[in-house]
């Protein structure tokens, strides 16, 4: 081979191979690679967000007005911000949701789930967004009793049933390993609620609750009384499926937004301000009365609801809190009958007498519409029924005086939670003084508003249990 021919050789492999890893390395590239869609590609692809979701109070239950619940409410949110559907499969218990997060399919898990040592070991979380607390929850009997646990030594000798797969339950093994004498029971037969119950029944004498679980409950069984708590704060979170880096951290992002937009705080204040609010004596009597009185005026509450467009088990819930369900309620102002008209409102409705149940009814919920329509254009949702009922207590002028107030001091005054701060700042000089309307007893609107939402959701709980049995009686026959 000549010297000619060998160089051209050499030239010819060297630019071969030149060539060659240049293509290679333009096709792996970062830049070049074929990137394989993510879980939130999919989703947003496909327009829906597959979740399991734990039909309780807390989580999830169809309410009058359909859907709702805290975890609920939240998912929602997020799949509105992600424009995509929400596709719901409901679980009975935390183990049942645990399996069901398993599926291929399934995007989110939402159960009241804490975050436990044992659970990170083997689920993948998002991000947190509620702190919680264990409590050790007793049948209320047992308070003024040597029987009433102060401690977990006290649990020594008592009854204690916790679900299955609960951290509860992992709390209790942790205890019962450190060498506590913990006679407990665990049960994938009950959810937390129905354990609740029993313990409200004095079936049981304690479960083992978080803290927004029992302040949910605490309305529907007053039977039941906190002991103290057995853990510090623990974190809720949703359950992810593994490797699914995009949702987390898109998750992060809307989170952040959803808290700084001050749309947390009022979903927070909506399930859960009620509590502060919270009277044994008085849920007692209501329960009484839901079964003695409401039966008589059930069927003009459900008259007017259909006329005027608004909830029966709210307009009941507001005649309970003006009269207890009584025709001839009397103030010592002279306000009258089941909705507590003045004679001067009943007057402008065509009331001609107030203490005539059905009258009364149908012109307290005339009067209430009235209120919805001077609510200003701008206070939207839940929030405009809020805002009507405080104007029904207290006169629309102090709901405007209260806006302006809000305003002035740098709160929403579209939204309940703010305004429900500054209304009981109208009965201090310094705020009334240079208001429209002056002096208001600002305080009572607020835990008015809280006591008919407190009363409507017993109500509506009630009515809920009442159809489960009589669907359990029929399919049992």
């Amino acid at each position: 081979m000549n010297k000619i021919t060998y160089t051209f050789l050499v030239a010819f492999f060297a630019a071969s191979f030149f060539s060659f890893g240049w293509l290679s390395h333009s096709a792996y590239m970062p830049g070049k690679r074929i990137k394989k869609p993510s879980l939130l590609d999919k989703i947003k692809k496909e327009k829906i967000l597959n979740v399991v979701l734990l039909n309780s109070p807390s989580t999830y239950f169809i309410g009058s007005e359909g859907k709702q619940g805290f975890e609920y409410d939240l998912l929602k949110s997020y799949a509105e911000y992600l424009d995509v559907d929400l596709n719901i499969t409901t679980a009975h218990t935390v183990k049942e949701a645990i399996e069901l997060s398993t599926l291929p399919n399934i995007h989110i898990t939402s159960a009241s789930l804490a975050k436990t040592p044992h659970r990170e070991k083997i689920f993948h979380f998002g991000p947190t967004y509620f702190e919680v607390q264990e409590q050790v929850i007793c049948h209320r009997g047992m308070l003024h009793t040597s029987q009433f646990p102060r401690d977990v030594e006290d649990l020594e000798g008592l009854t204690i049933t916790v679900g299955t797969g609960t951290s509860y339950s992992e709390t209790i093994t942790k205890l019962q390993n450190d060498g506590f004498d913990i006679n407990a029971t665990f049960t994938d037969e009950y959810s937390t609620e129905e354990l609740l119950a029993q313990v409200s029944k004095h079936e049981i004498d304690c479960t083992i609750a978080d803290s927004n679980v029992y302040a949910i409950n605490l309305r529907y069984f007053p039977e039941i009384a906190l002991a103290f708590a057995i853990s510090g704060r623990e974190q809720l979170a949703w359950v992810l499926p593994k490797n699914t880096k995009d949702l987390e951290s898109d998750m992060y992002t809307w989170l952040n937004g959803f808290n700084q937009s001050g749309a947390m705080a009022q979903l927070k204040d909506h399930y859960y301000s009620y509590v502060l609010f919270f009277d044994y004596y008085n849920t007692k009597m209501f329960y009484k009365r839901v079964k003695s009185r409401l039966p008589k005026y059930k069927k003009y509450f459900e008259e007017a609801a259909r006329k005027y467009n608004i909830p029966w088990t709210l307009l009941a819930s507001i005649s309970y809190q003006e009269s207890h369900w009584n025709p001839k309620a009397k103030s010592f102002t002279g306000v009258k009958g089941l909705m507590m008209l003045t004679r001067h409102t009943a007057k402008l409705l065509g009331v001609k007498n107030r203490l005539d149940p059905r009258e009364s009814i149908i012109g307290g919920t005339r009067h209430i519409k009235q209120m919805i329509r001077n609510v200003p254009k701008e206070v939207e949702g839940e929030n405009r029924l809020k805002f009507a009922l405080a104007a029904y207590n207290i006169g629309m002028g102090h709901i405007y005086d209260a806006q302006k107030l809000a305003q002035k001091i740098g709160l929403n005054k579209n939204v309940w939670s703010d305004l429900k701060i500054v209304l009981p700042l109208l009965s201090q000089k310094k705020y009334y003084k240079n208001m429209k309307y002056g002096y208001a007893r600002g305080e009572e609107p607020v835990k008015y508003v809280e006591a008919i939402y407190n009363y409507r959701n017993i109500l509506e709980n009630n009515i809920e249990d009442t159809q489960k049995k009589e669907k359990k009686k029929e399919s049992s026959n």
